[in-house]
């Protein structure tokens, strides 16, 4: 367990060091195994992914129910409802990449480039708005996702999931590279078409 938390401490930096979150947004999961249960070790609710300790780290039960001191992120139902529905999914980085986040508020779709595995389709996963923190958004997510590994939040931001916090981190950081190269393509081009 130790081990699963200091995974969730140095990835959080990580992702805040990288621009994948800012202020106190975004929030990170990773589920394992204790005495035959699925835990979930999760960031907590109105702090950065900057500086968290050990002890910022909310333990919660499959059914959402607090095993430690603290408020876990307000999106933890929507992790709770991924790992419900995706037995293969162990780890979950939600961040608000800034080109990712971008492409969620506008009415261009993020293409699924090479590089991370197979290309299944030509686009990545979106789901309409709905509100942060709600159910509805937890079921939405939940059932969006389906067997994909990225999804994008329209007006909101993106969700990566893997098997392990390293995978899922290094999606994210792939997913915003893919959306900065493509917003940059999109520039060139529109000013090829000014000139």
């Amino acid at each position: 367990m130790k081990k699963n938390i200091a995974e969730i401490i140095e990835v959080s930096n990580e992702v805040y060091d990288k621009g994948l979150v800012s202020g106190k947004s975004g929030n990170i999961s990773v589920r394992f195994k204790k005495d035959e249960k699925d835990l979930i070790a999760i960031t907590p609710t109105l702090k950065s992914l900057s500086d968290l300790c050990e002890e910022d780290i909310v333990l919660v039960d499959i059914d959402g129910n607090i095993l430690t001191k603290g408020k876990p992120s307000s999106e933890v139902n929507m992790h709770l409802e991924i790992y419900k529905k995706r037995s293969d999914v162990n780890a979950i980085v939600h961040t608000h990449s800034p080109y990712a986040t971008g492409f969620a508020f506008s009415s261009k779709r993020l293409k699924r480039l090479e590089g991370f595995g197979a290309i299944k389709s030509p686009y990545l996963s979106y789901i309409e708005y709905e509100k942060p923190g709600t159910d509805e958004l937890a079921k939405s997510a939940s059932e969006g996702l389906g067997n994909e590994d990225v999804l994008i939040l329209k007006n909101h931001g993106v969700i990566c999931v893997s098997d392990c916090l390293k995978e899922a981190k290094l999606l994210a950081v792939f997913v915003e590279e893919t959306a900065k190269t493509q917003f940059i393509t999109y520039m060139l081009n529109s000013v090829e078409d000014i000139v």
